[in-house]
């Protein structure tokens, strides 16, 4: 079961400076915005560096067709994304270094968005969450401090739209493959007597998916006000999201994917497919989907609310404070075919002689959950080479996990919307940073020291191979977190290094179903980066040297636990070591070519695998351990290679070419070939065309084609194996994704 946290809503501050002699200007504004949100970013983010990619609002805009955000992001530096649905709109993620979501710390306006639970995002559901969007700096390794979970491999810091002076008015409209529509209006009063702002903007995004059935019905609504004095600013803003979507989650199984007739037999028999699964599965092709009852979706809805507030107090004395609540409720439901009665604490029904101890049933389950607390950051220029960040934040989650059954054939003495399960968990956090930053004769030294503590409060060994035990755990930590960094320009060219530590907190999942004799440790990352760029007239190039070495990294090795739960152990010693290159070309002024390579090794030393073995008789069940030595770690490609050409003739059309490769990527830690995504290539074409027209301001088409040359191949899996009558069988599943398909595009702008 999924825990998540939205983000929709944001309340950021901008700073403006009112001139005493009554002639200030709109420029005068802007600087003063600019300067003071200058400096609360810089205090939220890391100083620029060759391991770092700052995306613009203009380089979103300009592939912004409606897809989710991590497909936005797909031809950054180290990014493998995902698409469950197969076409980027519904359930998307990312990875960068191999890292999966839940060890990416992710912030909006230095908001924390990671569940404080399970710590992944879930852009799903942050619709056209990039409608409002200025900027993205990602930032591959431990990163600067900052409020949330700890990065345990990269950073995504997201800060939303500038104020706009002037009232504006836009719309945005989309359409194309697998019945994908998106419609965005988006409206601006500008700045009111200097004063006051509202901006708004209503979105909705539809697609049937690419896979059968995996249907997205998305939407969101965003209200900003913003407020300025002399010294201050305050913003307001509130976002809603919703989203229903079909599941799509389970995977496709090999023979499936591969087209193999006699293996989707074999597979249906194992696994014990009723003559109309087995059907579906033959029947499908490519675009397969498991489910296949009606209601099979997940709904959910979250409200954000956000304050934030930023007063200078001298030239060298700035204090940012922002006040949040998240509100996300919702369920996923799904069909049951004949599940105990006893695993949703029924009764047997009895028919005549016959006891009924199974049903066929409908399940909901559910989350509600609070996400409550203050983030904030004072910074002071002590002379002007030596400036310094305090900052921090208290947080307090409350996650509400309930299930119902709301139709069984075999109701036994249940009612509608029985609780079969309740399971409440309560997380507090207070965390606090000083940054310090010296320059001096083109050196630029930081230090950056964190310290976070961790109360959390939850039921535990929660519905676990159908045993439900009602027991309150209660786990305490406190992580220090120190980084240093340096930079040195040298002519036109930069040198930058940095060595950090970050620990990190298990997560629901590995708490839940745990003991406390058998919890997992916490995990611990050691980063080291060296970083060289390099700018001439034309062209740039930057190359990136890094090591994350971990000790205690959580990984699925199959091992049972001492309660029944397939959970993550800690191994010893693990690391990711790799080169990162990108670089820029201006050809001239029409034409320009860039590009970005990771070459990395990410090893697990000294892999122990377990593997279930199913017995004819008592025990009947028992594992066996298999040593790899030292193996890959999963989901973590050792090449990815972009490559893209611009193309500008005129003003107003510009054309571009991106290609993409990614290398074999194992979906466990075996390094088995035999379980593994294949390498794959895929390349896109956008095409923007500006009209030249009276009536608007501005007024653009466009053009993408995804998947250009009609590429077979899935970006995700998963796999899980067993051995009976001394036979071992892989069950290999894959997403697989669509191929040729496009999205049309018409902005205008008032």
């Amino acid at each position: 079961m999924k825990t998540r946290l939205f983000f929709i809503p944001t309340l950021f501050l901008a700073f403006s400076t009112t001139a005493q002699n009554g002639n200030t200007s709109s420029i005068d504004t802007v600087r003063g915005i600019q300067n003071i949100e200058g400096v609360v970013v810089k205090g939220l983010r890391a100083k620029d560096a060759p391991n770092n990619t700052t995306v613009s609002k203009s380089a979103l805009n300009a592939k912004n067709f409606g897809q989710d955000m991590p497909t936005l992001l797909e031809f950054t530096p180290s990014v493998v994304t995902t698409s469950d649905a197969g076409a980027g709109i519904g359930y998307s993620g990312l990875r960068i270094r191999g890292v999966d979501a839940s060890r990416i710390n992710v912030t909006i306006n230095g908001v924390p968005v990671n569940d404080p639970e399970s710590h992944d995002v879930y852009w799903v559901n942050m619709p056209d969450l990039v409608g409002s969007i200025e900027n993205i700096q990602i930032q591959r390794g431990v990163g600067s401090s900052t409020n949330g979970a700890a990065a345990f491999g990269a950073s995504v810091n997201i800060k939303t739209n500038d104020l706009n002076l002037q009232p504006s008015a836009r719309i945005d409209l989309s359409a194309g493959s697998f019945g994908t529509l998106r419609g965005t209006l988006q409206a601006s009063t500008g700045l009111l007597n200097k004063r006051f702002s509202l901006d708004a903007r209503l979105s909705e995004i539809r697609s049937d998916g690419y896979l059968d059935r995996a249907t997205s019905d998305l939407r969101s609504l965003a209200l900003t006000a913003t407020y300025l004095s002399r010294k201050s600013i305050w913003k307001a803003v509130v976002l809603n999201g919703a989203e229903r979507t079909y599941q799509a989650w389970y995977g496709t199984p090999e023979s499936r994917y591969r087209s193999d007739e006699q293996g989707m037999l074999d597979y249906a028999a194992r696994n014990g497919l009723s003559e109309a699964e087995t059907q579906n599965l033959l029947s499908s092709g490519r675009t397969y989907n498991y489910y296949t009852y009606a209601n099979q979706v997940d709904n959910y809805n979250q409200d954000n609310y956000q304050l934030h507030f930023i007063h200078r107090f001298t030239p060298q004395l700035d204090l940012n404070l922002a006040a949040h609540y998240t509100h996300g409720r919702g369920y996923f439901e799904e069909f049951r075919n004949q599940d105990d009665l006893s695993d949703y604490g029924l009764s047997p029904v009895v028919l005549g002689t016959d006891s009924i101890m199974s049903t066929d049933l409908i399940r909901r389950r559910w989350l509600d959950n609070h996400f409550i607390g203050v983030v904030y950051g004072l910074n002071y220029q002590w002379r002007p080479n030596f400036k310094f960040t305090l900052g921090g934040a208290a947080n307090r989650y409350t996650g509400l996990h309930f299930g119902e059954v709301i139709w069984a054939e075999f109701a036994s003495n249940s009612e509608i919307y029985d609780r079969y399960y309740d399971n409440d968990a309560e997380k507090s956090e207070l965390s606090t940073y000083l940054k310090s930053n010296y320059t001096k004769n083109g050196w630029d030294l930081q230090l950056d020291l964190q310290y976070r503590g961790i109360a959390y409060s939850f039921l535990g060994v929660d519905d676990v191979s159908g045993v439900l035990t009602d027991v309150t755990q209660n786990i305490q930590f406190h992580f220090f977190n120190p980084k240093m960094a340096f930079s040195k320009m040298i002519g036109a060219n930069k040198l930058f290094g940095s060595i950090g530590i970050a620990n990190r907190e298990p997560v629901r999942r590995d708490f839940r179903e745990s003991t406390p004799q058998n919890r997992p440790l916490p995990e611990r990352m050691y980063d080291a980066e060296l970083a060289y760029r390099m700018a001439y007239k034309r062209w740039t190039a930057q190359a990136n040297l890094y090591l994350m070495y971990y000790q205690d990294q959580l990984v699925l090795t199959g091992q049972i636990n001492d309660v029944g739960g397939y959970t993550r152990t800690n191994v010893d010693q693990s690391y990711r070591a790799g080169l990162e290159l990108d670089f820029a070309y201006q050809l001239n002024e029409q034409w320009r070519l860039q590009g970005a390579t990771t070459l990395s090794q990410n090893k697990i030393l000294n892999f122990v695998e377990y593997v279930d073995v199913y017995l004819d008789e008592a025990p009947y069940y028992t594992q066996v351990q298999i040593e790899h030595g030292t193996t890959d770690l999963a989901f973590s490609p050792n090449f990815i290679h972009t490559l893209g050409l611009q193309f500008q003739p005129t003003r107003s059309l510009s054309l571009a070419l991106q290609s993409k490769y990614v290398s074999r990527q194992y979906l466990d830690n075996t390094s088995n070939v035999a379980r593994s995504l294949d390498p794959f290539t895929f390349t896109n074409f956008i095409c923007n065309y500006k009209i030249k027209q009276n009536f608007a301001k501005e007024m653009e088409i466009g053009l993408m084609v995804n998947n250009l040359l009609n590429a077979l191949y899935a970006n995700n899996g998963y796999t899980f194996s067993y051995q009976y009558g001394g036979q071992t069988t892989t069950e290999n599943f894959y997403y697989p994704q669509a191929g040729r398909h496009f999205l049309l595009k018409m902005n205008i702008q008032f």
